[in-house]
């Protein structure tokens, strides 16, 4: 059986046209006729854009570097001797411009390198949610983030208060409200979320709240825009992990038909919902989301969808606008997916995803006892 490194080969070695011409014919029947090996395909033509992004500048940030170095070695080049018998060295009015211009801007010039640094790490860790923040919904298609409608303060006073509250070790804190919230569920032990891209998108800082009202400092660290996926990572000193998850990610295909439930925040408590699958396509037909018949509200964007076992089948994206039960969720392959792609490209983060389901045989109020720890709210702040 292949694994994703192996058709990751396989797919490099065509691009490249390294394979012998009726191997290369056979997979190009095979990406016409399957689906599912062509999405695989598109998925590593849009890594692989990505590390090329990321290697052109990194070139560029050496080139930046390069040019500072000779500037700075000519700076400490005696322009004109002074002492008898020795050569004296001129410079065209061209180079004592761009010398002047060079102190005048030095500043400026180390800001450009810092900014083309930041842009390397920016594309490294996947963070391209910033650049597509005026992404809009298809007509009838409502996303479920929601916007906190009782906000009052300014967003720098948010910011201040988040942070004091996060610092404040043993006290009770008073609430914290973000512009807008949704729900996440924990993907590995270790302090990974996962949430909907819509939900941080445009956020200036993130703060994921438990059940039992304590809060953390979340970053995101890989986004999926296409299937509407986020990966957050927990990032303060207090967080010392989730413990077991007791569920497990589906990798394959669910069933029409089968009994799904969800658990969020489309307000301050956890809201528990159940339905059935209804279609195996999402909006308009899209083959990367399911259509679950579940009543889903603002602030459930994010929410785990889990099957009768307490399988992960799901992830809470959006709703028909003019169908109150007829809500889409990705479907948990593609977070699966999205994992292993991101370990075959040696992302330097490592997801242990859960592999034993501790809800299988359970009744649903104590499947719901034992998840409701791992669900929380995401508070995005702008």
């Amino acid at each position: 059986m292949m694994t994703e490194a192996d058709y990751y080969a396989f797919f490099d070695d065509y691009l490249q046209d390294r394979l012998e011409a009726p191997v290369r014919q056979n997979l190009e029947r095979r990406l016409a006729a399957d689906p599912v090996l062509a999405e695989r395909f598109a998925d590593y033509q849009r890594l692989t854009g990505t590390l090329h992004a990321y290697g052109q500048r990194l070139r560029v940030s050496d080139k930046l570097r390069a040019i500072q170095a000779e500037i700075d070695a000519e700076q400490e080049t005696t322009v004109e001797t002074g002492r008898a018998n020795m050569p004296v060295m001129r410079i065209s009015r061209t180079e004592q411009w761009l010398r002047e211009f060079w102190q005048g801007h030095r500043a400026t010039m180390g800001v450009a390198a810092s900014v083309a640094i930041m842009a390397v790490f920016a594309t490294l860790l996947g963070l391209q949610w910033w650049n597509t923040r005026n992404i809009t919904s298809p007509a009838g298609y409502a996303k479920l983030r929601l916007e906190v409608a009782q906000l009052k303060n300014a967003q720098k006073k948010d910011r201040r208060v988040m942070n004091q509250v996060i610092n404040q070790i043993g006290a009770t804190p008073p609430p914290v409200q973000g512009k807008f919230s949704g729900t996440g569920f924990a993907l590995t032990s270790d302090g990974y979320i996962v949430t909907s891209y819509h939900v941080i998108q445009g956020a200036d800082s993130v703060l994921i709240e438990g059940r039992d009202k304590q809060r953390f400092r979340a970053e995101p660290v890989f986004s999926d825009v296409a299937h509407d996926l986020t990966i957050l990572r927990i990032n303060d000193r207090r967080f010392n992990g989730f413990g077991r998850l007791p569920y497990t990610v589906k990798r394959r295909q669910a069933e029409l038909g089968e009994k799904v439930y969800t658990l969020g925040y489309p307000r301050e408590d956890q809201v528990y919902n159940d339905g059935s699958l209804s279609a195996r396509s999402g909006f308009e037909g899209d083959t990367g989301f399911y259509q679950i018949s579940i009543p889903v509200n603002p602030g459930n964007s994010g929410g785990p969808v889990l099957d009768d076992r307490g399988n992960l089948i799901g992830v809470i994206s959006g709703r028909q606008m003019d169908v109150q039960s007829a809500a889409f969720a990705t479907k948990s392959s593609y977070l699966a997916r999205l994992v292993d792609s991101l370990s075959a490209a040696n992302n330097p983060h490592v997801y242990n995803l859960p592999k034993q389901n501790q809800l299988t045989g359970q009744t649903r109020p104590q499947q719901l006892r034992k998840l409701q720890d791992f669900v929380f709210v995401v508070k995005v702040f702008e």
